[in-house]
């Protein structure tokens, strides 16, 4: 079989650590398995690199900021191809750019265009384990580039369906994907399978265990992903395509994001093309808005609500401000946060929408916002009532069963 496995920051944290993952790493190879490993910087690392460029410029160039994070991923994937070195194993370690991983011209947060395999392949035949630094690749010019956060669960993922890996394995140090945070609900269970559009859903709304970009990707490419973690031997949970057991569990999770902020406009001009160009301006700096909520109009007039990530809020004002004659006033709240449902068998159940609502009053949680899709409803709330919606939500939903 031909595995690829990724190992994230906590699991490469320290030389223990790093230790720790070549005897798994070996211990797949006696197996008789053939081995890609995609390793990240050292827990810390890039924060620390980030610092450093800091000190010398608030803004510092993107493209030299590609070149500076990438050196974490090399680091680990030396260590560990020296450490299975020194244990008799043939290994090599790999940067981006000779893996062959060729991406846009995105610095800092790039997106993979194609993969030439052919040096893994060859390392491969050789008998060599081979480490990827992940995270990284090269543009057309040659200049390094970077994935952005998580970047590495994308690299894996991509190397997994461009040498047609019979499994992706995602190691970090949780053992798999639960139906919440075991740290809000203690009951929380693991889930032994869960579909590329759920964990799609869970990850974008606010899960941490897999980056959304790698699953969407996985579901483009067919790859099969089992999230694992380094530190136990559990079976961990299987992310794939959509089965006929899966729609028999009506919902599979509840995710949390505290990462929100509401934007409410009131008053504005209700004429075609306003809402275009609010959120034209909005896109043209790169802020992402998820709900959006609009008012019937009343005398030529509309509310419009949406979300904006936390982190964007400041940039979020400035937009808007700009665009001041249109609308009478304007509010700001950052404490709310998101708190979502997610199941694909929720689309063939009735009832589940009404269930929540009913939660959410019972324990006198006021909803701000709503958005649904098939296989989700998403509600903004406030902050201080978050954990306390996840856990009701999670009793009601008997998920602790």
């Amino acid at each position: 079989m031909l595995i690829v496995q990724k190992y994230g920051g906590t699991s490469v944290g320290s030389l223990e650590r790093i230790e720790n993952v070549a005897k798994r790493v070996a211990k797949a190879k006696d197996e008789g398995n053939d081995l890609v490993v995609v390793v990240s910087a050292m827990s810390g690392e890039t924060n620390k690199l980030i610092e450093y460029a800091h000190h010398f410029s608030k803004t510092p160039s993107k493209r030299e900021m590609d070149i500076l994070l990438s050196s974490g991923e090399r680091v680990t994937a030396s260590l560990l191809a020296i450490a299975l070195q020194e244990m008799g194993y043939k290994a090599i370690a790999l940067t981006g750019r000779r893996a062959g991983i060729l991406t846009d011209d995105s610095h800092t947060y790039a997106r993979i265009e194609s993969i030439k395999t052919d040096v893994i392949k060859n390392e491969l035949k050789k008998g060599n384990i081979v480490i990827v630094a992940g995270f990284q690749g090269i543009n057309k010019d040659g200049d390094v580039t970077t994935l952005g956060r998580g970047g590495s669960d994308l690299s894996a993922v991509a190397l997994a369906g461009a040498l047609g890996a019979d499994a992706c394995e995602i190691y970090s140090d949780v053992d798999g994907v639960y139906t919440t945070d075991p740290r809000i609900e203690p009951r929380a269970k693991r889930l032994d399978k869960i579909s590329y559009d759920e964990m799609l859903e869970l990850s974008s709304l606010g899960a941490k265990v897999l980056q959304n970009r790698s699953v969407e990707l996985a579901k483009k490419m067919g790859v099969k992903i089992i999230a694992k973690s380094s530190f136990s031997d559990g079976a961990g949970t299987v992310i794939s395509k959509e089965d006929s057991s899966m729609e028999e569990v009506v919902v599979s999770g509840i995710a949390l994001d505290k990462n929100q902020a509401r934007v409410s406009l009131r008053d504005v001009v209700d004429r075609p093309g306003i809402a275009a160009e609010i959120f034209n301006i909005l896109a043209n700096e790169q802020i992402n808005v998820d709900m959006i909520i609009q008012n019937a109009s009343k005398e030529g007039m509309t509310n419009l609500g949406f979300t904006v990530p936390q982190s964007e809020i400041e940039r979020a004002k400035k937009a808007i401000e700009s665009f001041a004659h249109d609308y009478g006033s304007v509010d700001y709240d950052e404490d709310v946060c998101k708190v979502s449902i997610v199941g694909v068998g929720m689309k063939s159940h009735s009832g589940i929408a009404a269930k929540a609502f009913s939660v959410m009053a019972e324990n006198r949680i006021n909803i701000e916002m709503i958005s649904t899709s098939e296989i989700k409803i998403s509600m903004i709330i406030s902050e201080r009532f978050g954990e306390l919606a996840v856990r009701v939500l999670h009793e009601a939903y008997e998920l602790d069963k």
